[in-house]
């Protein structure tokens, strides 16, 4: 498991490469709280960002994403579908 996920997206890569079994990333709570007090001041729309963070975790090469923010990306995964 690589943490923080989206400080180490490189490594993330490397270990996908590098290795033959299963990477997760785990995109920790202080990235979270990023996301919700930025959507609270207005300055992004959350449903956008939690869909990039989550797709560029899922690029770089991560196999599962462990995160606070699976709720509302499962929810922005079913919406668009």
């Amino acid at each position: 498991m690589i943490k923080p996920a989206l400080a180490y997206l490189d490594l993330i890569a490397e270990a996908k490469k590098k290795f033959n079994i299963p990477v997760s990333a785990y995109s920790v709570s202080g990235e979270y709280a990023m996301v919700k007090a930025a959507a609270n001041q207005g300055w992004i729309k959350e449903d956008q960002i939690t869909n990039e963070i989550l797709s560029s975790i899922k690029r770089a090469g991560a196999d599962f994403i462990v995160t606070y923010l699976a709720k509302s990306g499962a929810k922005i995964i079913n919406d668009n579908s």
